[in-house]
C-alpha cells in the first residue's frame, strides 16, 4: 500500500524539522503511539497500538533514519511485528519540507507499507481509510504542538469520551460502562492540562449511541474545551453505530 499526503503547517521548516526529529514530540503526535526508546541518533524502537475492525495489534516498530538533508528531506525505514495476532509490517517513508509563500511549511509525505498476517487480510480500501484517519489525527496534533498549545484537540476528545462512557446523560436508560484503560504517550503535565476536557451531549446521548431510538431532529454532539479552544463534533443519529466505533477507536 502506498500513501501520499500533504500537510500545511503554520511554522517554519526548521521548527517542523525539529518536531520530526524529536522522539517525544513525535510520539505525542502519532495516534496509537505508546512509547519510544531512542537507540541512537538515527534508530528508534517504538510500541504502537493499531486497531482495524475487530483486530487490535500492538506493534514493536524498529525504525532507522536512512537519509536526511536538514531541513528539507528525510527518509526512514522500519519493520514491526505483533506475534499475538500473527501480523507484521514493513514501511519506508519519505518526507519533503518546503517553505510556503508568506510563511509556514508544506510537509509532503510518501509512505509505502506492506502489512502481512491477519492484519494484511483486510482490503486495501479499509487499510487506506484507517491510514487517512491516522494522518488527520497526526495533522491536528502536530499543528497544535507547533502552535505552542501543547496538547492536541484529538487527545482531549478521547478523555471526554471516557468521561461520557462512565456517566451516561441524565434520563438515559443506558447502563454505565466502565471506561477502558488507555495508555498515552504524554508527559504528566500535559495529561493534567487535558483534564478539563468534557463532553456535551444532547439528551439520551448514550442511549441513542448504543441503539435506542431518539426523538426526531436530534443528533450526536461532542464538545471539547481547552483554554480558549473549543472543538464541536456533530454526528447524525442515523450513523450512531459508526460514531460509537469511532469513539471506541479513540479511547
Amino acid at each position: 500500500m502506498e500513501i501520499e499526503k500533504t500537510l500545511l503547517l503554520d511554522a517554519p521548516p526548521a521548527r517542523v524539522w525539529a518536531l520530526l526529529l524529536d522522539p517525544n514530540a513525535m510520539g505525542a503526535c502519532v495516534p496509537g503511539m505508546e512509547s519510544i526508546d531512542v537507540i541512537s541518533e538515527d534508530e528508534y524502537v517504538a510500541v504502537m497500538k493499531v486497531k482495524i475492525a475487530f483486530i487490535s495489534a500492538r506493534f514493536k516498530l524498529k525504525t532507522r533514519i536512512a537519509e536526511r538533508d536538514e531541513p528539507r528531506y528525510l527518509r526512514a525505514e522500519g519493520t514491526g511485528e505483533d506475534a499475538s495476532v500473527a501480523s507484521s509490517l514493513k514501511q519506508a517513508s519519505e518526507m519533503w519540507l518546503a517553505e510556503r509563500e508568506g510563511g509556514g511549511t508544506e510537509l509532503r509525505v510518501k509512505v509505502k507499507v506492506d502489512v502481512l498476517g491477519r492484519m494484511g487480510t483486510f482490503g486495501l480500501g479499509v487499510m487506506k481509510t484507517k491510514a487517512d484517519r491516522m494522518w488527520d489525527e497526526f495533522g491536528v496534533n502536530a499543528a497544535a504542538r507547533l502552535a505552542g498549545t501543547g496538547a492536541a484537540v484529538v487527545e482531549p476528545l478521547a478523555v471526554a469520551a471516557e468521561a461520557a462512557v462512565a456517566t451516561p446523560a441524565a434520563g438515559s436508560s443506558a447502563p454505565a460502562v466502565a471506561p477502558p484503560t488507555t495508555v498515552r504517550h504524554e508527559p504528566a503535565p500535559l495529561a493534567a492540562a487535558m483534564a478539563p476536557a468534557r463532553a456535551a451531549r444532547s439528551p439520551g446521548f448514550w442511549a441513542r449511541l448504543f441503539g435506542q431510538t431518539p426523538a426526531g431532529g436530534q443528533d450526536i454532539r461532542v464538545e471539547v474545551r481547552r483554554g480558549d479552544t473549543t472543538l464541536t463534533v456533530h454526528w447524525p443519529v442515523q450513523a450512531s453505530q459508526d460514531c460509537a466505533a469511532w469513539l471506541r477507536s479513540l479511547v
